[in-house]
């Protein structure tokens, strides 16, 4: 809290000598968040994490994977290698920043394939296709934070997978989230002349199995606030059990669990990102 009230206590204007603040609901996330996330993920290696997914594809696949459908796509971070790498690939996000991001990304590939993108819930929507795989990643399926959400958003994947196609998913598991805590923290990033200050505080929730996330989050360029942006995310973490039973109400049949970029692991109370391998009964 200290580091926190030192960062945000100076005030600093804007070239109007005002402060700009954009406040948005738990429900309405990813909306003004979305000019600084690849700035604020750009530490992220997605194409070690496409590696990744290849290689769960090639374990766990009963048939070959050649079309994919990412459930929460977002700007595209996994939604492109995949597609670079010949894969047909079908990006779903409700955010409509994020989705126009992504396909700015895609029209400037060089690229024979690229990938489509389409603003809508994944909890309902409806394609007219079916895929090899479905993947929902970067805690995506814990932001359905219901029982209700989470049963359609699963039960929507399965109807979107072909016979023996494969889901997969990460999260954030449970025994690791209450044994560790969630902790305050601050991230700086540059993205181009600006600088942004993203300070995270979250709160846990242990009747709902939910962090709600608050981010606070400052972007200056030289001495002077640009803008200033509020967004509450809550996240849902999720155990064994209660995973696999929700999958099996879909139609889904968990075949592993395994440490988040690992595989041949088992999880425990340091295992704060969780991989679930499914398949479609």
């Amino acid at each position: 809290m200290t580091r926190y009230a030192t960062l945000c206590a100076p005030a600093w204007p804007n070239p109007e000598g005002e402060h700009i603040t954009i406040t948005n609901t738990p429900g309405n996330v990813f909306q003004d968040y979305a000019d600084s996330y690849d700035a604020l993920y750009s530490d992220k290696d997605y194409e070690t994490e496409c590696d990744y997914l290849e290689r769960l594809f090639r374990r766990f696949g009963q048939r070959d994977v050649h079309s994919v459908l990412d459930l929460g796509c977002g700007t595209g971070g996994h939604a492109l290698p995949l597609s670079r790498r010949g894969f047909e690939v079908v990006g779903i996000d409700r955010s409509p920043q994020m989705v126009a991001i992504a396909r700015q990304k895609a029209q400037s590939e060089q690229s024979t394939t690229t990938p489509r993108f389409e603003v809508a819930d994944i909890q309902s929507v409806q394609l007219s296709t079916t895929f090899d795989a479905v993947i929902c990643m970067f805690a995506v399926l814990g932001y359905q934070t219901t029982n209700d959400g989470l049963l359609a958003t699963l039960s929507n994947a399965r109807l979107h997978m072909k016979p023996r196609g494969l889901f997969i998913c990460d999260f954030w598991y449970g025994p690791a989230v209450l044994r560790q805590q969630p902790n305050n923290e601050v991230k700086i990033v540059t993205d181009g002349d600006a600088r942004i200050i993203r300070i995270t505080r979250p709160e846990l929730n242990v009747n709902t199995n939910v962090v709600q996330v608050a981010f606070h989050m400052l972007r200056l360029q030289a001495d002077q606030l640009i803008q200033e942006t509020e967004e509450i995310h809550s996240v849902r973490y999720l155990f064994l059990p209660e995973i696999e039973f929700l999958m099996a109400q879909a139609g889904l049949e968990l075949v592993d669990c395994c440490p988040f970029g690992e595989m041949d692991q088992g999880t425990s109370e340091a295992t704060w990102k969780v991989t679930a391998i499914a398949r479609a009964k």
